[in-house]
């Protein structure tokens, strides 16, 4: 069962650390499955969790795997402070308002359910019969699984990473040079959105994984940055690049929202991402449209944000930024000669290299 509220997917995220693979929590589930014994762990103690603990042993001493170990033997809940750190109270009885929905039924799963949806806090079972360790936060159950096969999807998602890579790098490639042409339609500003949004799509959910699989997950985790720098600031460039203007114009961020908030199918239609972008419907895709130049601006080496905005802003057009000589850039504010010169070089090595690469 997935996550279906924002803040129940980031919580997730967070116990899913908490319980990961070479932290001292995870090492004292494991004890407690390998003895065969199961366990209801609560994450977090307040004014709430107390008035629904009845009985049971009060601790408050530091945090030891063995020590969840040999408490999980008793029967009852165990409750610990939400940094993992101390052990509040052990073979605790757990009454939680029995009037929640839960679709459990198991006795301590239920328990487990309904306590993490009145409380906020996580809550740990370990299944003595099923021999499997499930996380409850908010209105979520999840699920641990084997190191192995998380590894195992993870992998098949990097490999998917890694070809939708390939494509986004030839289609970005291939808009540089239709933008140093002049020749730049909504189709090729969408297919390279578009694909800017798919390659993001799959790093998140391999960077979900990376999370779950903690200390398991160093090698996986150095592959996706790796393969995924540069992503997110290309997709804000492409997005400035041919934001549509008027005062009703949206910012960088909005439509960045909009086109996450696209569906999976949706995504695959270029009309969709042109139509999130601004840049018009199907009938438009063949349309013409203009570079502002931050794109291939971002490429020149060692020029600063605000020369480029300001370089942008003066010239309007990447065309004009294209034809503009030393004497032009010099104009600009913060542009002196050597930085002019600097862009010049900058931008003549780009288009001759773009065009190379598309031709040759």
């Amino acid at each position: 069962m997935g996550p279906d509220r924002p803040e129940d997917t980031l919580k997730l995220r967070e116990t899913l650390a908490q319980i990961a693979p070479g932290t001292s929590l995870r090492d004292g589930l494991e004890r407690i499955l390998r003895g065969r014994t199961g366990a209801l762990i609560v994450l977090g103690f307040d004014r709430t969790v107390d008035s629904i603990s009845t009985g049971g042993f009060q601790l408050d001493v530091p945090f030891t795997s063995t020590g969840l170990r040999e408490l999980a033997k008793m029967d009852g809940a165990i409750i610990i402070d939400s940094n993992i750190s101390r052990i509040i109270k052990a073979a605790v009885h757990l009454m939680p308002d029995h009037t929640l929905p839960s679709e459990e039924t198991g006795t301590r799963h239920r328990t487990a359910d309904r306590v993490a949806r009145q409380t906020g806090f996580p809550v740990i079972s370990v299944s003595q019969s099923m021999q499997i360790i499930a996380a409850y936060v908010g209105e979520t159950r999840h699920v641990l699984e084997d190191s192995g096969q998380i590894l195992s999807r993870a992998n098949q998602a990097l490999a998917t990473l890694e070809r939708y890579k390939m494509r986004l790098d030839e289609v970005a490639s291939t808009l540089s040079a239709l933008e140093i042409e002049d020749l730049v339609t909504v189709r090729d500003v969408a297919v390279v959105a578009q694909r800017l949004e798919m390659v993001t799509r799959i790093a998140r959910e391999i960077e979900d994984y990376i999370v779950e699989l903690g200390t398991d997950g160093r090698l996986l985790a150095l592959q996706l940055e790796e393969l995924v720098t540069g992503v997110d600031a290309e997709r804000e460039l492409v997005i400035r690049d041919y934001l549509p203007r008027g005062r009703r114009s949206k910012s960088p961020e909005e439509l960045l929202a909009q086109l996450e908030a696209l569906s999976a199918t949706e995504l695959v239609d270029p009309a969709a991402t042109a139509r999130v972008l601004g840049l018009g419907n199907s009938e438009h895709l063949d349309g013409a449209v203009t570079p502002r130049g931050y794109r291939l601006l971002a490429k020149v080496p060692r020029l600063p944000v605000s020369v480029v905005d300001r370089l942008v802003d003066h010239f309007g057009t990447l065309q004009k930024l294209l034809s503009a000589g030393v004497d032009d850039l010099q104009a600009v504010d913060g542009v002196g000669e050597l930085r002019a010169r600097s862009v010049r070089e900058g931008l003549s090595r780009l288009a001759e290299s773009t065009i190379l690469e598309r031709y040759v």
